[in-house]
């Protein structure tokens, strides 16, 4: 019999088989009314939750008046819009803003920019990296193999340093941060010169990496060794930005300010609208018509859409949200650490959380990993995978989770984990144990912290 899936590419991949027919808040609800807790978020996009009522009214509102002017030829109100309403969380400087559709859009947008403004070639970009998919971002991504597998050969001038990942190296922060610095100091030294180097790309959280927040004291370095040199400091908060990490932007947890942001997914709650933010004086150098496209800036429904969420996002202090329901989620996870070493490590910021799963030499546990992540899916909790050797289950529900949807969660997340563990130290998994027992604190010695 052939499935519905088979008239689509076999290209894309698929977490599970549902087909929702409606969606609110956190959940999904499929034909049959079955309810599923939805903390993929669609990779980081409904920030605003599924089908928030303020933002599917600016849709339909500006469905009826305008719903494309291409900006090239006429300039839509709405676009105008959103970006007086952007200027408000970004800084002073960065007063002018260029849209488009996706994030790998946006990326290479701030790279094409770069090149014209520094009239140099040469991008760094960071081990772990996602950027998109486009020839170019497939260039400057280094998460996983399978985003370049077989699209070789890709455009060149892009060169890659070491990510500050403190757990990876098995070292502490200061020395982590210090070992990427001599590093990337080398790579200027050997691969490609300051002089020809137009922008340094990183993002203040790894994504498909890992969900691993960039240490604050090696972005600081970072804009002062882009500062010493003239080279342009890109921040792609694709997946960071809009509250997620309890800042409206990520860079912001950092202290110092990028010369370009580049920002998507949760800009409009689901309707496909990316930009870049720049100063004037940067954008001044991009000559005009030497960039562009036919829908990007020229969506009025995408534009409204992206202002509602902009709204909805400040008036409802999503922000806020973010970092006190990340606090909570990071302190139930580091409870059930506790208790099941196969997690390894908890990091993140606001509600970009990571779960390391690292077996008992100390390797990456991809295989624990996918038997937890696939017993949560059975429970009707749906959560996403990331990490070049796929073993970390990351956190990223929509900004208006709540104490109790994240308890529940928090309780088939330990079901799950209990299975595991049982399988793991060669227990019967059906036999009863009671929940939040400590069963497991003698094998704690047998599970590093670090690889």
């Amino acid at each position: 019999m052939t499935k519905s899936t088979d008239i689509l590419s076999p290209v894309w991949t698929h977490l599970t088989q549902i087909e929702p027919v409606r969606a609110e808040g956190i959940y999904l609800y499929d034909a049959d009314g079955r309810r599923y807790t939805d903390f993929t978020c669609g990779i980081g996009v409904t920030n605003t939750g599924h089908c928030h009522p303020k933002v599917v009214k600016a849709i339909q509102d500006q469905a009826e008046k305008l719903i494309f002017g291409q900006v090239n030829i006429v300039i839509p109100p709405a676009s105008l819009a959103l970006a007086e309403a952007l200027k408000e969380f970004t800084p002073p400087s960065l007063d002018t803003f260029f849209f488009s559709n996706s994030g790998a859009e946006a990326v290479e947008a701030s790279v094409k920019l770069a090149r014209h403004a520094t009239k140099r070639r040469n991008i760094v970009v960071f081990q772990g990296s996602f950027h998109g998919r486009t020839a170019q971002t497939m260039a400057m991504t280094t998460s996983k193999y399978i985003y370049r597998y077989n699209y070789q050969p890709l455009p060149g001038g892009v060169f890659v340093a070491p990510f500050p990942y403190s757990y990876f190296y098995g070292w502490d922060e200061e020395n982590t941060t210090e070992f990427c610095l001599r590093e990337l100091d080398r790579l200027f030294h050997s691969q490609t010169l300051p002089e020809e180097t137009a922008a340094v790309v990183i993002e203040p959280v790894l994504g498909e990496g890992g969900y691993v927040p960039v240490p604050a004291g090696f972005m600081q370095e970072l804009r002062a060794l882009c500062d010493q040199n003239d080279i342009l400091l890109i921040c792609d908060e694709v997946q960071t930005g809009f509250g997620r990490t309890g800042k409206f932007f990520s860079y912001e947890h950092t202290g110092v300010e990028p010369d370009i942001i580049v920002m998507a997914k949760g800009l409009g709650s689901g309707v496909p609208i990316s930009g870049i933010a720049a100063s004037r004086d940067l954008m001044a150098h991009w000559k005009p018509g030497s960039h562009g496209g036919t829908y990007g800036g020229g969506s009025a429904i995408a534009a409204a859409a992206a202002l509602a969420t902009v709204q909805v996002i400040q008036e409802e202090n999503l922000v806020g949200n973010s970092a006190r329901m990340g606090a909570y989620l990071v302190d139930g996870l580091r409870s059930l650490q506790e208790k099941y070493p196969i997690i390894g490590d908890i990091r993140g910021l606001g509600l970009m959380v990571a779960t390391e799963f690292t077996s008992k030499d100390g390797k990456p546990d991809a295989v624990a990993t996918k038997a937890v992540q696939r017993s949560c899916l059975e429970q009707d909790l749906l959560l996403l995978t990331c990490g070049t050797y796929d073993n970390v289950i990351r956190w990223i529900p929509p900004l208006v989770v709540t104490e109790s949807q994240l308890q529940e969660a928090l309780r088939i997340f330990e079901n799950s984990l209990e299975l595991e563990f049982r399988q793991k130290v060669g227990q019967n998994p059906c036999q009863e144990l009671p929940l939040g027992r400590n069963f497991m604190s003698e094998q704690k010695e047998n599970y590093p912290r670090v690889h």
